[in-house]
């Protein structure tokens, strides 16, 4: 099974499907997890995908802007079912999810009064920030390294993360380009046409942006899908520059409930934006949020797909995604701080965040999930015992 669909797949499409629905359903642990059960499954349990078609997979979907994990299904689906089976999968891996986004939305909206609800919420949003914090802590060791120029690409990104509270999507395209400058200089001072397309295609939709709340949700969401590199979370500080920030679609403690509810939920991350989108504008903001993020992720799939095989160890595409990436990490890292100061109130809150960080540091096979519900526990303890 070299390359894609040169062999004859053992499986059907309906048996992909159904293994995408298990897989959004049950999928705890953020993308790495998740990128792990499928090679579990597809390579080692089941033989559907080759090892070398799963690591070009992989490769791309750390390449491309979007949620990694999301990415990596939708190639998977394009290896033997091309574009039909790349959509399914992709859909299938995020609607479970979609589904209980929304069913917490609706529930948060009608109790986010009741003191119960704030108590969970006040035990939940203390150990999210642990949990981006070890997140962050992760992602720089693994990453950044001892690399002077993407030390100091990182820490620039995270001082105007900490200091403007927001992203600048430029900064994170200036960081790819000077790296890919400095690593590898093209012959020609020509920016590659792969790396500039986001831009060019969305700038005239920003600018025709208009007044209606749903079309400013479909533009800014499509953005947010179309340049946050990095993990899941790194969507977090760019989401909270402009959904609480610029537009005031929602308030500080709302979006850190939003964090926390993508925590404690399976599949991808960045199925926040369905819940973001439904406090905004009910379930069409939901579908419209969902929709307009990972559609530019599927089509960072798809459409370079047939010839990643040829072109995605260039030397200069590697470089200006090793630059990207050190932004992004900078941001998540920035964002610690900017989020902790709304989320961490008093001596309670910040004695969960440190309880998350060590637990996490010490137990790393922990799921997530569980120092969640931990959390929410022990947010309605200390709200009782302190009312």
């Amino acid at each position: 099974m070299n390359g894609i669909g040169t062999s004859l797949p053992a499986y059907s499409l309906r048996d992909l499907v159904i293994y995408f629905l298990k897989l959004g359903t049950w999928g705890f642990g953020g993308p790495v997890a998740l990128a792990g059960y499928m090679h579990r499954d597809l390579v080692e349990r089941k033989g559907w995908i080759s090892e070398e078609d799963y690591r070009e997979g992989l490769a791309l979907a750390q390449l491309a802007p979007g949620p990694l994990a999301a990415q990596l299904g939708i190639y998977i689906g394009y290896v033997h079912y091309k574009v039909l089976g790349a959509t399914l999968a992709g859909l299938a891996f995020v609607f479970p999810s979609f589904l209980m986004v929304l069913a917490l939305g609706y529930v948060y909206t009608l109790w986010e009064g009741i003191p119960w609800m704030q108590a969970v919420f006040y035990g939940v949003g203390a150990a999210v920030i642990g949990i981006i914090a070890m997140s962050a802590y992760k992602l720089t060791r693994k990453s950044i390294g001892t690399n002077k120029w993407l030390i100091g690409i990182y820490l620039l990104s995270g001082v105007f993360t900490v200091w403007f509270e927001t992203e600048n999507v430029w900064l994170f395209l200036g960081a790819g380009v000077l790296y890919w400058l400095v690593k590898a200089p093209p012959k020609r001072f020509q920016l590659p046409g792969s790396n500039m397309a986001p831009s060019l295609i969305l700038a005239p939709l920003l600018q025709s942006a208009s007044g209606d709340t749903l079309w400013k949700i479909g533009l800014y969401f499509t953005k947010a899908g179309a340049f946050v590199f990095g993990s899941g979370l790194a969507i977090v500080p760019f989401l909270y520059g402009g959904v609480v920030k610029e537009y005031g679609w929602l308030n500080e403690q709302q979006f850190m409930d939003a964090v926390a509810v993508a925590m404690i939920t399976p599949g991808p991350v960045v199925i926040t934006v369905g819940f973001i989108g439904y406090l905004t504008a009910g379930f069409p903001g939901a579908c419209v949020a969902a929709f307009a993020t990972f559609f530019p992720c599927y089509l960072f799939t798809v459409l370079p797909a047939p010839y990643f095989r040829k072109y995605g160890k260039h030397p200069g595409i590697k470089a200006f995604v090793d630059g990207v990436t050190a932004a992004a990490i900078g941001a998540i890292s920035g964002a610690v701080i900017v989020l902790g100061k709304r989320s961490l109130t008093d001596g309670w809150t910040i004695g969960l965040a440190i309880i998350t960080i060590l637990t996490l540091y010490r137990f790393q096979k922990i799921p997530e999930p569980l120092i969640i519900l931990l959390a929410a526990v022990a947010g309605i303890a200390l709200k009782t015992i302190l009312s």
